[in-house]
């Protein structure tokens, strides 16, 4: 495994030492991703092996029944409780995280003029103040995009003239929710000299979504690109 560096060159992104932290800590003078940098104890590779091939489908719910029901060793149940604290956690915060075994997540196989899947850097948003929150515990972890290095797609004149005429009409506050309606405003672009961050496993991070009146961008991010024979991630998100 590759060790995990922050990207020390972009103030966006800010390091803190707690979970306490990474709550307490606005969102504010550009900072818009937070991460809990750590290391966890745990055979997190035994967990993926006793889930198994799953049910047949790409993302596999768990839930502490079905993770204390797995044969593990003594590392593997060490792995399981890490992530269930971390789910308790989100929880007393009156969030509802999931925690997830994927397999593979799909993919727009028609994407048209611009692609909406996990696989395409974007912001998730919000009507209210929120934040997304992700650890990947196994497997390729998620990526984030400088907010410099980013244009979204709706502003690149030959996508902005395409999704027009999908639209059928002229600019404006039809075409605005449009766009909405199909969550094109959310996706994003990397600029040619762009160069993709890693998240790394077992790092909790907070991410500022878009939301009215937010203080800072959101952070621009997307799930691994995965090829054939990946091993499954396991991922908690909230």
């Amino acid at each position: 495994m590759t060790p995990f560096t922050l990207p020390t060159d972009y103030p966006r992104v800010r390091c803190v030492h707690s979970f306490a932290e990474l709550v307490g800590t606005p969102f504010h003078s550009g900072v818009n991703a937070i991460c809990w940098e750590r290391t966890l104890p745990g055979d997190f590779a035994e967990v993926v092996a006793a889930l198994g091939e799953g049910d047949g489908e790409p993302i596999m719910a768990l839930d502490a029944e079905r993770l204390r029901a797995l044969r593990l060793s003594h590392a593997g149940r060490t792995a399981v409780e890490q992530m269930l604290a971390d789910w308790q956690l989100l929880r007393d915060q009156a969030l509802d995280p999931a925690l997830n075994c994927i397999y593979g997540y799909p993919c727009d196989e028609d994407p048209g003029v611009v692609a909406t899947d996990v696989f395409s850097f974007h912001a998730d948003s919000a009507p209210f103040e929120a934040s997304t929150y992700l650890c990947t515990y196994y497997g390729p972890p998620s990526e984030g995009l400088r907010h410099e290095d980013s244009c979204k797609r709706i502003d690149l004149p030959e996508t902005r003239e395409a999704l027009l005429a999908a639209f059928g009409g002229g600019e404006g506050p039809g075409f605005r929710e449009f766009l909405a309606e199909h969550c094109y405003d959310l996706h994003y672009a990397p600029t040619p000299e762009a160069q993709p961050f890693s998240f790394g496993l077992f790092n909790l991070w907070r991410l500022a979504t878009d939301y009215p009146d937010s203080p800072v961008p959101p952070c621009v991010h997307r799930a691994p690109l995965t090829q054939p024979g990946d091993s499954p991630r396991l991922l908690l998100i909230s």
